[in-house]
This record gives C-alpha cells, structure tokens and sequence, in this order.
C-alpha cells in the first residue's frame, strides 16, 4: 500500500500551521508564507533537511 501522498500531505498541514514562537524559534526575517520552513522542521526533528524534504514530496528516502 502507498501512503505517500497522505504523508506528503500530513505533514505540509502540521508544517503550515505552526509558527516559529509556538515551535521556540526565533522569527527573525520576514516569511513568503505561514508556517515553519522546512529546515526548521528538519533541525527540531533532529534529521537531515534533505531527508525532511524528501518525506514531504513524497519520495522515497534512499537506501529504503
């Protein structure tokens, strides 16, 4: 069974609706769209951006 659209889509919802105040970041430059940016997720998920990146598009993670 694929599921990854459903992932794609959970976690772009979680990322667009949580600020950086709420995730403790600092908010210092002025932000295109609401929500945490992917390297922020990434550091706070204590994994690598281009792995958080491939999650959320819906790609397979290498070596899997």
């Amino acid at each position: 069974m694929d599921n990854r659209s459903e992932i794609r889509t959970f976690l772009k919802s979680r990322r667009d609706r949580i600020t950086p105040e709420e995730a403790g970041l600092p908010d210092y430059a002025p932000r295109r769209v609401p929500g945490l940016r992917r390297s922020e997720v990434a550091t706070l998920a204590d994994a690598s951006v281009e792995y958080y990146t491939r999650l959320e598009r819906g790609l397979q993670a290498k070596g899997a």
